[in-house]
């Protein structure tokens, strides 16, 4: 699965704003909106805050497993 339908579906699952994730990461509403669209790329760091601020591990997040694997220790975000 693509990365971007993958946060996307998340982000929906938890009933998020892509304004509310754009905050989180420091992102304009359309900031974010142009990554989960292809328009910009998911930075490292942000894929960080995402795995902790959802507890879920990279390879889920990124659609390299399908199996939504929790993070066992989160640093606060």
């Amino acid at each position: 699965m693509d990365y971007r339908k993958r946060i996307k579906e998340i982000r929906e699952d938890r009933d998020l704003t892509q304004a509310q994730i754009g905050k989180l990461l420091n992102k304009s509403q359309q900031g974010y909106n142009h990554i989960e669209t292809g328009r910009a790329e998911l930075k490292i760091d942000d894929l960080v805050k995402l795995c902790e601020f959802y507890s879920l591990s990279a390879d889920y997040i990124i659609g390299l497993t399908d199996e939504p694997c929790r993070l066992k220790r989160t640093r606060k975000v």
